[in-house]
């Protein structure tokens, strides 16, 4: 562990070596990347995005497709939830290295928020959770804030576990910011404090409305209007912060108020197109998607369609403001989503109550620890030796039936992205594979969600533009872990200062097909004698323009 710790601060002094890197680039380049915009357009599939350009020719996302490389078979962080998901693409990790699973998981080290600690003694284990439950009550307004006596302890000191502390691995906001660049970051949840990294200083500007603040004066619990159950007030919702970013890009801080110069990486997460797939609202219509009657297939429904069209809307205030600023030619924008949503057909959704798998796990005892179920349930056990019977138990005909459940993974049938839950303290014990379309929830509103291994959580959309950029289409297969590397080397930082590379090397993302070349009309042909090359750890620009 300190040789480890020795690499990354060697790394960092490389970083900040190369400042004259981010704020001069390469000097053979007219247009140098000197600012990464990343937008995260939560639930955005692959499909959407193909979907929106073919018919929106006119549209912001259609003009930056046509100056930028779209990734065709991009995928999320299994399990695809927002946490994970959020920290593949700036840490360059899986759950495996960045010991986060989901926003709602458990740590067998740490102590309960509101146990009684001393200093060294054992932890029996505790709930983690990583949204509006660790906020200060009652959040009646966006303004709020963690409540220190909500967060989870460490045994060893009886200190708090901040969310920046619980991320093993650090970021390319902490590596950017060692470097001398600012950066900012906005999201729907004060817990995204995580993203200022081990370091504890990786945002310079964080802004985090809570998205499950309430409007008017009742608290959430007493019947107040949550914004999410609404497709309107989440475009409004998301409107603040795209508010934010414009801010930021004419040199401001997010509320507009202090000049703090432009940020060398920023962005948001929107959160309008994922409760547009996932929620049917009586009063506004359902989401998600419908079949086209001329062509048979699967298009997006009008609130959904509303929801892509108010996102494409609110990246292109983005971009008029960095080309009113000067600033468009040397930034590099780069649009993904944390995860996508399930089903994405409407004929395939079956709800399942997930009291059915906790009620199996809990027959044999001590029992459960924990369940984390969405559309891909993971179960934390109080006595891991129990494991084997409890996938006894839920491997029946009959349980398997029930609870919708199409494969068991344990063992050394878990995923390569989890770390062995003998010797790891968060890794889950068994991860459930549910049956297409199933979602685990009671309330019939909800007709989508993610958290699975499934195509249609995982499988998203991934877009990368700069005005000088060939258009190109990526088929190969790639990662959103691969954005925290492509982020650094375009701005001419190496990627070796991340922390998850000592577990999981990950590389930039590809140029070009493997095996393809461009000829002087712009099209792509096939090339048997072209090898392709992907030079990720050296600190060359890795955009050709």
């Amino acid at each position: 562990m300190v040789k480890s710790y020795v690499k990354v601060a060697l790394s960092t002094l490389a970083c900040i070596a190369a400042l004259s890197a981010i704020v001069i680039a390469d000097d053979d380049d007219d247009n140098p990347i000197r600012h990464v915009l990343l937008l995260s357009v939560d639930g955005l599939h692959a499909s959407d995005l193909a979907w929106y350009v073919g018919r929106h020719p006119a549209s912001t996302l259609a003009q930056l497709s046509a100056s930028g490389r779209t990734y065709t078979h991009a995928m999320a962080t299994m399990p695809s939830d927002s946490f994970p998901g959020m920290l593949a693409m700036v840490t360059g990790g899986t759950p495996r290295s960045t010991g986060v699973y989901y926003d709602d998981g458990y740590d067998r080290t740490l102590l309960a928020a509101n146990a009684i600690c001393v200093p060294g003694q054992l932890a029996p284990g505790t709930q983690v959770q990583w949204k509006q439950n660790l906020d200060q009550l009652p959040f009646t307004s966006f303004l709020s804030f963690i409540d220190p006596a909500k967060l989870p302890f460490n045994p060893v000191d009886c200190s708090r576990v901040y969310p920046h502390k619980f991320p093993r691995v650090n970021n390319v906001f902490e590596l950017v910011k060692a470097a001398g660049g600012l950066t900012a970051w906005s999201d729907k949840h004060p817990a995204y404090e995580f993203l200022n990294g081990p370091s504890g200083t990786g945002i310079d500007d964080l802004y985090t409305p809570e998205i499950a603040s309430c409007l008017g004066t009742l608290p959430c619990a007493a019947g107040g209007s949550v914004i999410t159950n609404s497709f309107q007030q989440t475009m409004d919702y998301d409107d603040m912060k795209v508010a934010a970013i414009v801010n930021e890009i004419h040199g401001l801080d997010h509320s507009g108020k202090a000049g703090v110069g432009v940020p060398a990486v920023f962005g948001m997460n929107f959160q309008a197109v994922s409760v547009g797939q996932k929620l049917s609202i009586l009063s506004e219509g359902v989401g998600g998607y419908v079949l086209d009657p001329e062509t048979g297939a699967l298009t997006p429904s009008a609130p959904l369609r509303t929801a892509l069209a108010h996102t494409d809307e609110s990246i292109g205030k983005m971009v008029t403001a960095l080309r009113d600023s000067g600033l468009l030619d040397s930034t590099l924008i780069i649009i993904s989503a944390k995860h996508g949503n399930s089903p994405i057909n409407p004929a395939m959704l079956v709800r399942v109550d997930s009291a059915l798998i906790r009620t199996m796990v809990n027959s044999v005892a001590p029992g459960l620890a924990l369940l984390s179920a969405d559309t891909g349930p993971l179960i934390w056990l109080k006595d891991q030796s129990t494991t084997s019977r409890v996938v006894d138990v839920l491997n029946t005909p009959a349980n398997r039936a029930l609870a919708h459940i199409d494969q068991i993974l344990w063992g050394s049938t878990l995923p390569d992205t989890f770390a062995d839950p003998l010797t790891d303290s968060r890794a889950p014990d068994i991860a459930l594979v549910a049956t297409s379309g199933t979602v685990y929830t009671t309330a019939l509103t909800k007709i989508a969600d993610h958290g699975s291994f499934s195509d249609d959580d995982a499988h998203v959309a991934l877009l990368v533009s700069t005005p000088s950029m060939k258009m190109r289409t990526i088929d190969d297969p790639v990662e959103t872990r691969q954005i925290a590397c492509t982020i650094l080397k375009s701005l001419s930082l190496g990627c070796r200062g991340l922390m998850s590379e000592q577990i999981e090397p990950s590389k930039a993302l590809p140029r070009k097909n493997r095996h393809y070349r461009d000829d002087d009309d712009g099209h792509q042909d096939y090339d048997h004698d072209r090898d392709y090359h992907d030079n990720d750890y050296d600190d060359h620009d890795d955009y050709d323009r």
